[in-house]
């Protein structure tokens, strides 16, 4: 055991938990996660995610060929100029030579861009669907839900282990508690380990971070579930439609021809962005509370006002 064993056990009932590593707080997270549960089929989101990675994944293997292609056809080019061959001033081959070297130094140039194309779309479709549970998934309620009991589960664990700490008189009892409570013998040292002040323990901050991430969990299941029982409205203005699509989960404008710049600037500056991939090229922007709102003071500015005034 710990040097500090003789310390740790006095004074077990004023002792203040301290941080406990980040590998016992995510074993507490992570001992509460389903491993049974079968791969279920991809819903429409998340295949859509996926149709997305490989469509990045498509474009960095492109990238990368055509560096590869670039640079061997650069070495090429530059093997054909005798290693150490100066340019020759004013001999007729000048300019043809300054040319010629002059697309080398290009053409490497391009095989270098190439292959920082390849970087930055192997870069992003590894990021695709890293951003967290969005609310456009079908499943977003219920994957939340899931999140949610972890949350719960893991701050149980870890009252549970700073009451073994304030009630367990030796470190020996503590660990045997922590053992059987399910955390493996290396984390329940680590959570025994006492921080420079000689605390150990899950630290306050922990559990009240994970109070308030549980607290915003839930009122976003709560608004998910409103929004889902939500109707879809659509209302008719002066040569465009506004619709807030509970399926799509967006607020929509439709325009019977193209906006016009001012529109557009109004639209863009309530954050709408133009969708042309959709029925009717609708311009849009994610349905919730923000979005409804922003729809509505657009609808009611292009009902009230000239556009060219807006």
């Amino acid at each position: 055991m710990n040097q500090n064993t003789s310390a740790l056990a006095r004074d077990t009932q004023d002792q203040e938990p301290a941080p406990a590593s980040s590998k016992a707080m995510c074993e507490s997270n992570s001992n509460q996660t389903d491993n049974t549960e079968e791969d279920a089929p991809m819903n429409s989101y998340e295949a859509k995610l996926d149709a997305r990675r490989e469509r990045l994944l498509a474009r960095a293997e492109e990238a990368s060929k055509n560096a590869d292609n670039l640079h061997k056809k650069a070495r090429s080019m530059a093997g054909v100029i005798p290693f150490g061959q100066p340019i020759l001033i004013g001999h007729h081959s000048e300019s043809r030579d300054r040319n010629y070297r002059k697309r080398i130094h290009s053409t490497f140039g391009k095989a270098f861009a190439e292959m920082d194309n390849a970087q930055h779309y192997a870069s992003k479709a590894a990021a695709v669907g890293t951003g967290g549970i969005s609310s456009d998934d079908p499943d977003a309620i219920a994957k939340l839900s899931k999140e949610l009991e972890a949350m719960e589960a893991s701050q149980e664990r870890m009252k549970a282990a700073n009451k073994v700490i304030r009630t367990k008189k030796t470190p020996e009892e503590r660990e045997a508690a922590l053992i059987a409570q399910g955390f493996t013998a290396a984390t329940a040292a680590e959570i025994l380990t006492p921080d420079f002040c000689g605390r150990v323990g899950f630290p306050s901050y922990a559990l009240s971070n994970n109070t308030a991430n549980m607290r915003r969990v839930r009122l976003r299941i709560e608004e998910l579930e409103k929004r889902k029982a939500s109707a879809d409205l659509e209302r008719q203005g002066n040569g465009f439609k506004y619709r807030e699509d509970v399926a799509e989960n967006r607020v929509m404008f439709l325009f019977d021809v193209k906006p016009d710049e001012a529109t557009r600037t109004l639209l863009k500056r309530h954050g709408f962005k133009w969708s042309p991939s959709r029925d009717g090229q609708p311009w849009v922007r994610q349905l919730n509370n923000a979005g409804i709102y922003n729809g509505r003071q657009v609808f009611d500015t292009l009902n009230s006002a000239n556009i060219g005034d807006i």
